[in-house]
């Protein structure tokens, strides 16, 4: 499950990076003693290849510094805040309240929090993780707890729901679910009263590590590093038996014996389907028999449809992750790859290091508590527009497909018939537009990330001007695939902020076109030069030379375009209707 001890991040709190992926500054207030899950957290995120420079606030000291603007929480000027609130304080806070006040006792608690929250974002812009409140009976009433709202299950409960309800309300809002997590490990390996009351430490301390584990999935998820793909084996993976030996008839699924095992993980395949996750298969099988239980098996929970590419034959399953990449054009290093064979398990940890590879159970019977224990495909957005990506995979399969026929890149860019609508930003966009600026990483040229309450402000602000391209074509539409927002310096000068585009159109000329269309808006309203930075990531290495193409002139770490000089590029994509000037 979690392979570090809480003694090993200890250790690896005190290691630098020499390289991190990202750096982010946290801050961690709390109820009870955080050094341990301080520590923990640093060592943690060493693993996970990112570096954080943590503030500790003084031992439940949470309201000092939140209601104080001058405290150095605030001087911290934290990306991340952690509101770390354990049920142990919550649960004694509760026993010393009057009688005749429990019933408000939940009410109280969370006008608390968001009073928190409220004079957090008056003063900061951050995100903030919260804590809910694992589960603890004080067996006070029994079962009748939960008949009384006087009793202290009842209000636990009410205010763990009204946190969800708290930050479905606030963009910057997440929780870290310590009720999940309690599911997993069960109550005597989440909390310790020894601990507790020895040194006020309210969690077990072998249950730190998962602690930690679920605030670095969310804070990875924030900045964007986050798994997109599950890639699926067939045989004694997805289910049980050999297709090629054993036949239609005889592989195991359905809802008989260990057959439920495997009908079990499609299902949760299909839902994280369902969610926007890319789903793949990459199988040593002949193809046509390996698609039969898709097509034939009545007890088959996936079927071909779902799955937006579809690799079978007797190839190195190494180079058939690198085939679906290709394809997919999305990092190895949010691809899942789940098979049960130790050797191709083995062999592709060895080939391909970014893909995530499962270390499965040999029983099938463990394979979903174990990948569910794993949170491989945590995220912070969803958007209905997500559960239509398997489509547009599959359109890009056939779009490389075709490409493949033609002689040269020009004849196939005409033959796909693009076209492109481009618009400001607006409030039916605006939860796509958000989520685009946290998935994009590799053609992203400041890797600005926005919340929707960001995206919502830069849509009224007078001193940005933002446009978004939705691009289709003959195979289908690719929905928004590409944003600019620019900031006005002064009467001259435009400020690229932002630039990002999806990796599913590389290589179309998008980015020509938007340009043309970005000097139009910016000639007709009065500007004279663009001026362009890129901020470089160990991701972005994609758009090193973009301005450099795109004919801008590099001046003192940033790049200019002279709109009076600029002639247009060529592309191959026509406008769905005419562009609305700012």
């Amino acid at each position: 499950m979690i392979e570090f001890t809480i003694n090993e991040l200890i250790k690896n709190s005190k290691r630098q990076l020499e390289q991190p992926h990202s750096v982010s500054k946290v801050a961690i207030l709390g109820d009870s003693s955080t050094q341990l899950f301080s520590k923990a957290l640093k060592g943690y995120a060493f693993e996970q290849n990112i570096e954080f420079d943590i503030y500790e606030a003084d031992y439940a000291s949470v309201e000092l510094n939140v209601f104080d603007a001058s405290s150095r929480l605030y001087s911290f000027e934290p990306d991340f805040i952690i509101l770390y609130q354990s049920t142990l304080s919550l649960h004694k806070k509760f026993l010393t309240t009057e009688f005749n006040e429990k019933t408000k006792f939940g009410e109280k608690v969370i006008k608390n929090i968001e009073q928190y929250l409220a004079f957090i974002n008056s003063q900061i812009e951050t995100k903030i993780i919260v804590f809910n409140y694992g589960e603890l009976s004080d067996i006070t009433f029994g079962n009748f707890g939960n008949k009384t709202k006087i009793s202290w299950i009842y209000q636990l409960r009410y205010i763990n729901f009204q946190i969800m309800e708290i930050s479905q309300k606030s963009p910057n809002v997440f929780v870290n679910d310590m009720t999940v997590l309690q599911s997993y490990l069960g109550f005597s390996k989440t909390y310790d009263m020894r601990t507790y009351i020895r040194t006020d430490v309210a969690t077990n301390i072998d249950s730190i590590p998962f602690i930690v584990k679920n605030c670095v999935d969310i804070i990875k998820a924030v900045i964007g590093q986050f798994n997109k793909c599950l890639i699926l084996d067939l045989d004694n993976t997805t289910w049980g038996g050999i297709i090629g030996d054993d036949g239609l008839e005889k592989i195991q699924i359905g809802a008989l014996g260990i057959g439920k095992a495997f009908t079990e993980l499609q299902l949760w395949a299909k839902n994280l389907k369902e969610r926007g996750i890319i789903l793949a298969v990459c199988s040593k099988n002949t193809e046509n028999i390996a698609k039969e239980p898709f097509e034939k098996h009545p007890d088959m929970v996936l079927k071909l449809s779902d799955i937006a590419v579809f690799v079978a034959n007797w190839e190195n399953k190494a180079d058939n992750i690198r085939h679906i990449q290709s394809i997919l054009n999305i990092g190895f290093d949010s691809m899942v790859f789940l098979d049960d064979n130790p050797f191709e398990r083995n062999l592709v940890r060895s080939e391909l290091p970014e893909v995530t590879v499962p270390e499965l159970p040999k029983d099938p019977s463990d394979y979903i508590s174990y990948l569910r224990m794993l949170n491989l495909f945590e995220t912070v957005s969803f958007s209905v527009m997500d559960s239509s990506r398997t489509q547009k995979y599959q359109e890009e399969a056939s779009r490389t497909t075709l490409k493949s026929s033609f002689k040269t890149i020009e004849e196939y860019l005409i033959s796909l018939e693009m076209k492109a609508d481009i618009k400001p930003f607006d409030e039916f966009n605006l939860p796509r537009i958000a989520q685009l600026t946290l998935r994009s990483n590799q053609f992203n040229l400041r890797t600005i990330r926005y919340t929707d309450k960001e995206v919502f402000s830069l849509m009224n602000s007078k001193k940005h001007i933002t446009r978004y391209i939705s691009l289709s074509d003959k195979f289908g539409d690719y929905g928004l695939i590409s944003l600019v927002v620019m900031e006005k310096i002064d009467k001259r000068s435009l400020f690229i902020d932002t630039w990002l585009m999806s990796c599913r159109v590389l290589k179309r000329g998008i980015e020509k076109f938007l340009l043309n269309e970005l000097v139009i808006i910016a000639l007709k309203s009065g500007f004279k030069e663009l001026i362009g930075e890129r901020i470089p990531t160990l991701k972005n290495v994609l758009v090193k030379d973009h301005y450099k193409d795109l004919g801008f002139i590099e001046k003192n770490e940033k790049w200019l375009l002279n709109l009076d000089t600029f002639k247009p590029f060529e592309t191959h994509i026509s406008k769905k209707i005419a562009i609305k000037l700012v």
